[in-house]
C-alpha cells in the first residue's frame, strides 16, 4: 500500500504544486511516484488531499493512473480534530501538518504502507527497497534516506533532517539549516553553529515504511499536541517528530536504507522545468 500526502497548500509555490504538470512530461510528480510504486508491485494507493484540488484530481489525474491501481481519496480538513478541541480549528487556515494528514487516513491503513509526499520524486528503486523490506520484516518500520549530496540545491542553502544511526537503525533526526556545497565541502548549521557534513550523511526526505500500529500513536500524539497548542495558528503536527517519539517512547526499531536514486523536489514554480529534466534523465 502507498499513502501519498497531497493536502498541502503550497504557499511558497503559489498554489497546488501537487497538481502542477512537469514541462515536457505533462504529468505531476505524484503520478510518476504512483507509477514507480505500481512497477514495484503495489496495487493500493490512498491519496490524502485538500478539498481545493479534489476536482482536478478526480477529473484529470485519476484517469491517467494505471487502471489496475485501486485509488482511495481521503480529504484532510482543519475541522478534523477531537470534539473537545473544535474551537482551535475556527481561526486556523493552514492544515495541521503531515502527522495529521496521515492520521486522516487511519481507517484505510490496515497493512504495512509506504508514506510519501506528493511533491517529492524519490526514484523507482526506493519503492523496490521498501517492498523488499516488508517482505523480510513485515512488523518493522523503515525509511529510505538519501545521501546528502544527492539532495542539495544549486539555488542556495537547504534544510535537511540528518539521520543519526545505531548500525542500520534510526535513533534520531537532527535538523540542519542552510546546507550547501562550498570549496571546503558540505557545510550546514545545527543550533546556530556551522558544521562540516559528510556527503554520505543520510537525509530524511519523507519516505517512510510504516505499520498500522503507528496510527494509534499518532492519534494519542495529536491529542497531546492540541493540549499544548496555545492557539498558535501556524504550529503543525509533523510526522517525523511523531515517528521519532515512537522510537524513543515505545522502543520501536526503524531500519534505514540508503537510497540508490537521486531525490528531486519542488518548492518554487521556477524549479519545475529543471526538475522535469532531471527526472527524465533518471527514468
Amino acid at each position: 500500500m502507498l499513502v501519498v500526502l497531497a493536502a498541502g497548500l503550497g504557499s511558497r509555490f503559489g498554489g497546488g504544486k501537487q497538481i502542477a504538470l512537469l514541462p515536457n512530461i505533462n504529468r505531476t510528480i505524484m503520478e510518476l511516484s504512483i507509477e514507480d510504486a505500481y512497477k514495484a508491485g503495489i496495487r493500493e494507493v490512498v491519496l490524502v488531499i485538500n478539498g481545493q484540488i479534489k476536482a482536478v484530481v478526480e477529473q484529470d489525474i485519476l484517469p491517467r493512473l494505471p487502471t489496475q491501481m485501486q485509488i482511495t481519496l481521503v480529504e484532510q480538513s482543519i475541522s478534523q480534530v477531537p470534539k473537545q478541541f473544535a474551537s482551535y480549528a475556527v481561526p486556523r487556515q493552514k492544515p495541521w501538518g503531515t502527522g495529521h494528514a496521515l492520521l486522516c487516513a487511519k481507517a484505510q491503513i490496515n497493512k504495512p504502507a509506504i508514506v510519501i509526499t506528493a511533491d517529492d520524486y524519490y526514484g523507482p528503486k526506493a519503492y523496490q527497497q521498501m517492498v523488499e523490506h516488508f517482505q523480510r520484516h513485515p512488523d518493522n518500520m523503515a525509511m529510505v534516506a538519501y545521501p546528502l549530496v544527492k539532495t542539495l540545491s544549486q539555488l542556495g542553502g537547504v534544510n535537511r533532517g540528518i539521520c543519526q544511526l545505531n548500525g542500520s537503525k534510526l535513533t534520531s533526526v537532527k535538523e540542519y539549516t542552510d546546507i550547501c556545497q562550498t570549496t571546503q565541502g558540505i557545510v550546514g548549521r545545527y543550533k546556530g553553529q556551522q558544521q562540516r557534513l559528510p556527503a554520505s550523511a543520510l537525509a530524511s526526505m519523507t519516505f517512510w515504511g510504516i505499520t498500522p500500529e503507528l496510527l494509534d500513536s499518532l492519534e494519542l500524539g495529536f491529542e497531546e499536541f492540541l493540549r499544548n497548542y496555545d492557539n498558535g495558528v501556524k504550529k503543525e503536527y509533523y510526522l517525523p517528530n511523531c515517528i521519532e517519539q515512537c522510537i524513543v517512547s515505545r522502543n520501536m526499531d526503524l531500519i534505514v536504507y540508503s537510497a540508490e536514486d537521486h531525490w528531486y523536489g519542488v518548492t518554487f514554480k521556477e524549479e519545475l522545468a529543471a526538475v522535469a529534466g532531471k527526472i527524465n534523465e533518471q527514468r
